[in-house]
């Protein structure tokens, strides 16, 4: 019987691949800027295998992020009533900015000045993701 992942290292993983795919680096490249396999670099982000604090560090260097970006928002030593630190986002949240869709609609959204558009875009998929059926968070 295996143990699950801690929810730091789980965290810690899902931001790596979120930076990752924002740089449009493979696995396979991140590996092997750090003389590592894609496969432990796959370890890495779902959180199976902790990371060293040293290969904390190499990997901010290699995304081009201060060591903190890799753990802000994540789970705290002293973790609130829902396991996060306060303020911090609920965990679909960086589940979805680690995927290359959540990436790419954010990154699309977000160059659209006009308020209003917003507005009626966050509105149109309120309105498809409720024909879905219920909140499955």
């Amino acid at each position: 019987m295996s143990k699950a992942p801690n929810p730091v290292d789980k965290y810690v993983g899902s931001r790596v691949r979120m930076r990752r795919i924002m740089l449009g680096m493979s696995q396979e490249k991140l590996g092997e800027a750090l003389g590592l396999t894609f496969q432990q670099i796959q370890k890495y982000e779902k959180g199976t295998n902790r990371v060293g604090a040293s290969r904390i560090q190499q990997i901010a260097e290699i995304l081009q992020v201060p060591v903190s970006f890799l753990f802000e928002g994540g789970p705290s030593g002293v973790p609130g009533p829902d396991g996060f630190s306060e303020g911090a986002s609920p965990s679909y949240v960086s589940d979805f900015l680690a995927t290359s869709e959540g990436l790419a609609l954010t990154k699309a959204f977000t160059r659209i000045t006009d308020s209003k558009m917003r507005r009626s875009i966050v509105d149109l998929v309120e309105q498809i993701a409720a024909r879905e059926g219920p909140d499955k968070r």
